[in-house]
C-alpha cells in the first residue's frame, strides 16, 4: 500500500492504543473488541505484546482508532 493513502503511516500501535484509552477507557474497548488483554487486568504493556502478534486483533483495534478519528472531525 502506498504510505501516502495508508491513514496510519506514521502512527505507532502504541500511540493507537493510548489514543483509544484515553478516549474510550479500558472497560468500553472491551465491550467494543472482546479480548482478554482489554478485559483482564489491561495495560498499555500486556495489550501492545497481544496485539503485536495477533493481526486480526490488531486490525479491529487499528479499525476502531480509525472510526474514532472520523467522529472526532
Amino acid at each position: 500500500m502506498n504510505n501516502d493513502k495508508n491513514p496510519l503511516h506514521g502512527i505507532t500501535l502504541a500511540a493507537i492504543l493510548e489514543s483509544l484509552v484515553a478516549q474510550y477507557g479500558w472497560e468500553e474497548m472491551g465491550e467494543r473488541i472482546n479480548i482478554r488483554c482489554f478485559n483482564n487486568d489491561p495495560s498499555i504493556k500486556s495489550s501492545l505484546k497481544f496485539l503485536r502478534r495477533t493481526p486480526w486483533a490488531r486490525e479491529k483495534v487499528e479499525q476502531l482508532y480509525l472510526r474514532s478519528q472520523r467522529k472526532r472531525k
